[in-house]
């Protein structure tokens, strides 16, 4: 897999407009980390939304220019990060390929099962062009600024426009490049985990709540756990099974712990999850 080093560092958009087409939950969670992380100005993020009443909260709440017309928002613009529903991704695109193919615009696709492909396909169709294609996977913890995105770029991406939408997710979170082949597998593990990890966090606190702690407490102490072991997973670039016997101390209580996972198969259990997901992604894009 071929990765870029995911750092801390926020570029500056230094383009002249991003048109977030779709400004859902995802969309707003982008706006605000751009804004939060000085990505970008609110003078350069425009928004469409379905709803005038949600059009005008944005407005309202965030600063940003925002309507309900596709069209103009994507006008003028050099990015367009398209955030709607899969099944309306390529109409969208196909009613703004005038507006993207005037000024070159790099169209970053959030839809999920829609490849580079078929977006370039669907504006060389209206305009006789390829475009500039970019696939993005976050995940839902992207809404509160600490998501993992992983990124696949088309065939007229250039290096600093891949550069630009790494920088873009990295204001939600951190953000790697990966070869499209691997984005049904990067939904598997990143964007289908934090399911799978709220199982084990509910699980944790269960088990305290058994031992006798309030539920309370308990499942601040398993959600905590479960953020701490990760960041230093993270920060100091140990492998996990190296961390895991710094905390297994001879004849301690971790082992029997770790004895009790192992017979119940949970790490047979989290290997098989990933891989059903990642096939039900594929499936579900018709591979």
């Amino acid at each position: 897999m071929q990765t870029q080093k995911t750092d801390t560092t926020r570029g500056l958009f230094s383009g002249n407009k991003i048109a977030i087409v779709g400004c859902g939950t995802i969309g707003e969670a982008l706006v605000r980390g751009m804004l939060s992380a000085g990505f970008a100005k609110t003078a350069q993020i425009q928004v469409s939304t379905r709803s005038p009443e949600r059009a005008q909260m944005l407005h309202r709440s965030l600063g940003i220019v925002a309507g309900t017309d596709n069209r103009r928002t994507a006008e003028g613009a050099d990015v367009v990060v398209l955030a709607v529903k899969p099944s309306l991704a390529l109409p969208v695109l196909d009613e703004m390929a005038g507006e993207l193919s005037a000024r070159q615009a790099m169209v970053i696709s959030v839809a999920a099962a829609i490849t580079t492909l078929q977006l370039e396909q669907a504006i060389e169709r209206r305009t006789g062009a390829f475009g500039a294609v970019v696939r993005a996977m976050p995940n839902t913890p992207a809404l509160i600024g600490k998501g993992m995105t992983a990124l696949a770029q088309g065939r007229k991406v250039s290096a600093a426009q891949a550069e630009i939408a790494r920088h873009l997710f990295l204001s939600i979170g951190r953000a790697v490049m990966v070869e499209e082949r691997y984005l049904d597998a990067v939904t598997g593990l990143s964007a289908s985990g934090p399911a799978f990890i709220y199982m084990v966090i509910e699980s944790l606190a269960e088990g305290g709540v058994r031992v006798g702690l309030s539920r309370e407490l308990a499942l601040e102490l398993a959600a905590q756990t479960v953020v701490g072991a990760g960041s230093m997973v993270l920060e100091t670039q140990e492998h996990p099974a190296k961390l895991k016997d710094a905390v297994t101390t001879p004849a301690g209580c971790t082992v029997d712990g770790l004895l009790e996972l192992e017979e119940g198969g949970l790490r047979v259990a989290l290997i098989k999850a990933v891989s059903r997901a990642a096939i039900r992604a594929g499936q579900l894009a018709g591979r």
